[in-house]
């Protein structure tokens, strides 16, 4: 009996295997023409958007997504309020101010309809608050069991003065603006059934979607200092991390001490096994700082109100470790952050 390559649920999970399956399917047989394009920013480099050169020398950032998070509500949000913030954050991270959004809804025969408008009323609220226009959309229906419950597509445009194309430099320090894998430590643990019900009652145990426009100022006015910024969602830090240092060649050195994780989120994926630098966040930036105004710039941070910003490691080259992630263990010793691989926790966002 031949054996037929399928697609597995490894090449969504936005690691090694993703990036392997896009190689083979997209960046083999399509020439970027943003290319030539200067400035122009496309499919030739794996970012969450492009950006496209405008005439009066700003520039679109365009950006889409599809969120499948399971279970789609979960403790501090649901799948509306995630696809909202998703996008205006993979908007913001490229330096952009988010201005539109359209929105493609699939939900499932029978699907609640009351589920339905808590999930489209979040969803509006939060382009609301953020002063965000829906300019468009589709919605469609598909035969019960032909797709779980409710599936949301967005497309993100924001206008960028001084847009950032993801350039990590040797020297430059690592920030990270709050504590990391709180969502994927909730999904995680909803799609188990565990988790202590006082802390999700008390709010201790909850995502941390929300939207990063708060950082706009921030990227502005540290404009040109800024080399490379992103949202650790799929793959969580790890994977931020390592597709810097394959894209580049260069090493990134973190310490585990400076990685922030918050203590229950720690117990519990200590529990299960769970490294939490694996984990998703949804409202966190990994920043790629020059070293000459990192401290500045998390002193801002913190006026800002992100109180849990700090240095986490730098930027080096080194032909030996070229590519590699390395932390830094508090006894001396250094551990290899591997890429993301396989499986950890399916429908994340």
């Amino acid at each position: 009996m031949s054996h037929e390559e399928t697609v597995t649920l490894a090449h969504g999970q936005g690691g090694y295997e993703t990036l392997e399956l896009l190689k083979r399917l997209l960046f083999m047989k399509v020439e970027d023409p943003l290319k030539k394009v200067p400035g122009g920013l496309g499919i030739d480099k794996p970012d969450d958007g492009s950006l496209i050169p405008l005439p009066d020398g700003r520039y679109l950032v365009a950006t889409v997504d599809s969120y499948t998070v399971n279970p789609p509500f979960f403790p501090g949000g649901n799948i509306g309020s995630l696809a909202a913030h998703g996008s205006i954050n993979d908007v913001v991270m490229m330096g952009g101010r988010p201005v539109a959004m359209l929105d493609s809804i699939i939900a499932e025969e029978g699907f609640p309809m009351k589920s339905l408008e808590e999930i489209v009323n979040s969803f509006i609220s939060v382009l609301m608050s953020e002063g965000i226009a829906l300019i468009g959309g589709d919605f469609k229906v598909m035969p019960k069991g032909q797709v779980d419950r409710v599936v949301i597509t967005t497309v993100g445009l924001g206008i960028a003065e001084h847009p950032i194309v993801d350039e990590p430099k040797p020297g430059d320090k690592i920030v990270v603006t709050d504590f990391l894998g709180d969502h994927g430590t909730v999904i995680l643990m909803s799609q188990l059934g565990l988790g202590d019900v006082e802390e999700i009652a008390s709010g201790l145990l909850k995502s941390d979607s929300r939207p990063l426009t708060p950082l706009i100022p921030v990227l502005e006015k540290f404009h040109g200092f800024i080399h490379a910024a992103r949202d650790p969602t799929r793959g969580g830090l790890a994977g931020v991390l390592n597709e810097w240092a394959r894209e580049t060649g260069l090493v990134l050195v973190v310490e585990d001490a400076e990685i922030p994780v918050r203590e229950h989120v720690r117990r519990y994926t200590e529990m299960l096994g769970v490294d939490p630098v694996y984990l998703a966040s949804e409202g966190v930036a990994v920043l790629s700082v020059s070293p000459e105004v990192a401290e500045e710039l998390v002193r801002e941070l913190h006026a800002r109100g992100f109180v849990n910003a700090r240095v986490i490691g730098e930027v080096k080259s080194s032909e030996k470790y070229k590519g590699y992630v390395l932390s830094r263990t508090p006894v001396g010793g250094f551990r290899v952050i591997e890429p993301p691989r396989g499986v950890l926790v399916p429908r994340i966002c």
